[in-house]
């Protein structure tokens, strides 16, 4: 097993450190549930405050790295080095209801050698701080949960197939293409579950909790881990054309190579 190097244990630190303070917060939820105000405002400090504690100790082990952060936008670094990706709370609305299920996703990503934009992932950590679990994979090394190597699930048959995707709501997503997608995927797999934060539904497909997943309009941050990891599992990540960027997150479709190809040709049958 390979130990975490330098750069994972100090985005595991980072994301351990915020992850503290959520915790902390989310156990304040239950009382704000029956505020006037509600707790969304609340939600939303917690939020910056957990990006600002990744932030501050990620910009102290690396100065000159740029960042790429859901709240604080991009933060362009030294010429030819790489950024941080972080999303400091992944599953808001699951933490705004009190739901115990969300993330801290950390991803760095190297520059093109020709300067011409942003190339692969190299590393990429996901915390969950109810859980305690912290997931990391870094290039050519593997995926892993703390100690444990991740291998994609082994399921060839998609009615033996457990599916994780992300639905549309108010104002965000497609919701006639996910249902025709839904439509086609859901009478031939085992289930399809909606838990309501991709980075841990790309981390638990990594693990081989899950057999694919998909979904579309989401963010690099939401992401950029969970791809790497479920890659360094011995999966694929794809758009919905098949092809494969270093970020997939307008479009994601993830699964093994069996699956993913059974899947591929189910979603591509249902909006084309």
């Amino acid at each position: 097993m390979p130990a975490l190097t330098g750069l994972l244990t100090i985005m595991e630190k980072a994301a351990r450190k915020a992850g503290g303070k959520l915790r902390r917060d989310f156990g304040e939820i239950e009382h704000l549930q029956v505020s006037q105000k509600g707790p969304a405002d609340f939600v939303s400090k917690a939020d910056e405050r957990a990006e600002d504690t990744i932030f501050r100790e990620l910009e102290i082990a690396r100065p000159d790295w740029g960042f790429l952060m859901e709240e604080g936008g991009e933060i362009a670094g030294a010429e030819g080095k790489p950024r941080f990706i972080v999303d400091p709370l992944d599953g808001t609305s699951n933490f705004l209801h009190g739901i115990p299920h969300f993330a801290i996703s950390i991803a760095v990503q190297d520059p093109k050698p020709d300067g011409s934009g942003w190339g692969d992932i190299f590393a990429g950590l996901v915390y969950n701080p109810i859980t305690d679990e912290s997931f990391w994979a870094e290039r050519g090394k593997g995926a892993w949960l703390g100690n444990r190597r991740l291998r994609v699930s082994a399921r060839r048959q998609l009615n033996e197939a457990l599916i994780a995707t992300g639905t549309p709501y108010k104002g965000h997503g497609d919701f006639e293409e996910w249902a025709k997608i839904f439509g086609a995927i859901g009478p031939s797999v085992s289930g399809i579950r909606r838990f309501g934060a991709a980075s841990l539904d790309l981390a638990w497909l990594a693990a081989g909790r899950y057999d694919g997943f998909w979904e579309s309009g989401l963010s690099p941050w939401d992401t950029a881990a969970g791809c790497l990891l479920v890659r360094e599992a011995g999966g694929f990540v794809t758009d919905y054309r098949g092809r494969s960027p270093h970020i997939a997150d307008t479009q994601v479709l993830a699964a093994n190579d069996i699956l993913h190809s059974k899947l591929h040709k189910l979603l591509v049958g249902a909006i084309k």
